[in-house]
């Protein structure tokens, strides 16, 4: 794509707007980036000035329209009345993700998902690597643009693949993005206040292989009833993955993740990741890996050293017999899920903050595994609704004294889950100042 003397125009200063007016305006356009706060990044605006990009603040005005092609935000929803206009004026919408792949021809692997993206993408970087020269980037924190940019530069030299972790919300506004190989790790109910409904959320992640060819690898998770009845009504090539040898190269049993194609195998107790979310998404991984050419050896041994990362079922302390697990990237009922089907009994569970649905029933079901619920912040009311009739639910409202009220009920053998599934917005500024927060009144209390 050529923008050369193009009017490129950029709705929202985040961190991925900032680099996608860098560049644009690293390949010759004119660029204008508007967004409707004030309170924006000082040093970014300074920045973009000084290399002579028009930046407007507090206000989306009709400047916008005098573009050739705007650069959406993920975060803007589509219903606002300046994207109305834009629509109106059939003037061009896209994603930064479009945007970066426009003007890239670097190979790219994709990994979305409703939960485990940024885990999965940052441990297939760390197989990966042993064999290739790959980056990681998308909505693990490192903007396409960013990778574009370093790479017209050359800071980055002769990569293999970008590994590229995706929102629903990125996936929204690409036209002609095309990965190379494509990977779905589930679907369930999230970011439902922007979606028509639960069908049109799913269809925002299908829609990541709407461009791929049987030429292309689409690597999907079999064991995810919702996503294999997605699967279903597409005429395309797959490959699956899951932890029943019946439909997976790699998989699950007696312990260990098994592989048809050698006698190498990897016992799951070796790992230093535990959850067999996690067992389920080290498949895939390794399913691509493979793909790629690694021998079963090698990845083995990535995955068994492979630690995971910081608030995401991070087992971080252990005190007599009593473990504490930070989850607090658990936004929504289903990783709740997930976290609690990882742990055998004896769980004090953590809920709250501010809830995306009100309906928590789904944890009905594990009345065998968790001893108690303590919900706390503004959905403990919902919590409480949804779930006293079946288990004990202490209502507290600060974090704080919900997590030292869970400690005090912990009893040896007990795991202390602070999976909150709900958003963290009613008292933190996001998911890992709660989980910061967990940790630290954890270690004061036994200090």
């Amino acid at each position: 794509m050529n923008i050369d003397k193009k009017n490129i125009g950029i709705l929202g200063l985040g961190i991925s707007g900032y680099w996608a007016a860098k560049l644009a305006k690293s390949m010759g356009a004119n660029v204008f980036i508007s967004d409707s706060k004030l309170d924006i990044n000082n040093k970014y605006t300074k920045e973009l000035i000084s290399l002579g990009i028009d930046v407007e603040l507090g206000c989306h005005s009709k400047k916008i329209l005098n573009s050739d092609l705007v650069i959406k935000s993920p975060g803007i929803p589509r219903d606002i009345h300046i994207i109305q206009n834009l629509y109106s004026s059939n003037i061009e919408i896209i994603s930064e993700i479009e945007f970066a792949y426009r003007l890239s021809n670097l190979k790219i692997i994709a990994v979305t998902g409703t939960n485990g993206k940024t885990t999965t993408v940052t441990c297939l970087y760390e197989v990966l690597k042993k064999k290739f020269n790959v980056v990681k980037s998308g909505n693990i924190g490192t903007p396409f643009s960013e990778i574009i940019y370093n790479e017209n530069r050359g800071k980055y030299l002769k990569t293999d693949f970008c590994i590229l972790e995706l929102s629903s919300f990125q996936i929204d506004d690409i036209d002609t993005f095309k990965p190379d190989i494509a990977m779905i790790l589930n679907i369930s109910h999230d970011h439902l206040d922007r979606y028509k409904d639960f069908l049109d959320y799913c269809k925002s992640k299908i829609n990541l292989f709407k461009n791929m060819s049987d030429d292309d690898l689409i690597i999907y998770n079999r064991d995810d009833k919702i996503l294999y009845a997605e699967i279903e009504k597409i005429d395309k090539k797959f490959i699956e993955y899951s932890l029943d040898e019946k439909f997976s190269s790699f998989y699950l049993k007696n312990k260990k993740i098994e592989s048809s194609q050698s006698n190498h195998s990897l016992d799951i107790n070796d790992c230093k990741l535990s959850g067999i979310h996690n067992i389920s998404n080290f498949i895939g991984v390794a399913t691509i890996a493979s793909q790629l050419g690694l021998k079963d050896r090698e990845i083995f041994e990535a995955l068994k050293i492979f630690e995971g990362l910081e608030h995401r079922f991070e087992m971080f302390k252990e005190v007599d017999n009593i473990k504490f697990i930070n989850d607090s990237k658990s936004t929504n009922i289903a990783s709740v899920k997930v976290a609690v089907e990882s742990i055998d009994k004896n769980i004090i569970l953590i809920m709250g903050g501010l809830p995306k649905e009100s309906d928590f029933s789904a944890i009905i079901e594990y009345t065998r595994s968790v001893k108690s619920i303590i919900a706390y912040g503004v959905g403990s009311n919902d919590i409480y609704n949804s779930l006293s009739d079946s288990y004990e639910v202490i209502k507290i409202n600060k974090f704080e004294k919900a997590i030292t009220s869970a400690i005090q009920l912990a009893e040896r053998g007990d795991s202390v889950l602070m999976s909150p599934g709900c958003a963290s917005y009613d008292q933190f500024n996001n998911f890992e100042e709660r989980g910061d927060c967990f940790k630290d009144i954890v270690e004061r209390h036994y200090s």
